[in-house]
């Protein structure tokens, strides 16, 4: 057999995959503006103080959360699917990540959605779990970013897409 994916499911994978690198870019400003700053358990602590600072904070975590779930409920699923996987849950879709080694870790992105739960429900109650989240959350980003990239020059392989 010489087909090597689906038809069908190139133009669903394309579309989001462009809107998984419109996603990056703006959590990549986030990361880049928010990590600027010398941010350590004391600034955590002075974000009550300071609505202009949470207000990044809230922009970072807001835009770590979207990005994740578009890649685990739409771009990897989509990518499975154009080469004739069928992934019924999270787990099988990251297992399929990184056999067609798109992800790195699917324990590393699987621990990337709890920080995400930290960075949300910890926010007001526990300031040093929360600086520990969002640093490791700015670490995880660069999985997020990685996993983009690995698509995308997936899709030039394939002949779907030009690089970019």
């Amino acid at each position: 057999m010489s087909l090597k994916y689906l038809p069908e499911h190139v133009q669903p994978l394309l579309l989001a995959l462009n809107l998984a690198r419109k996603e990056a870019g703006h959590l990549r400003y986030s990361q880049t503006t928010l990590f600027a700053l010398p941010i350590d358990l004391a600034w955590v602590q002075s974000l009550g103080d300071r609505p202009e600072l949470a207000e990044k904070v809230e922009a970072f975590v807001s835009r770590f959360g979207r990005l994740q779930d578009h890649l685990g409920e739409k771009l990897l699923p989509r990518m499975a699917a154009l080469v004739g996987e069928n992934s019924k849950t999270l787990l099988d879709t990251l297992a399929t990540a990184e056999r067609l080694d798109l992800l790195s870790s699917a324990d590393a992105f699987i621990a990337a959605r709890r920080l995400r739960n930290a960075m949300v429900h910890e926010y007001m109650h526990d300031a040093q779990i929360f600086l520990d989240s969002l640093l490791a959350a700015q670490q995880a980003c660069e999985l997020f970013f990685q996993v983009i990239e690995n698509v995308q020059a997936e899709t030039v392989r394939l002949g779907l897409a030009q690089k970019t």
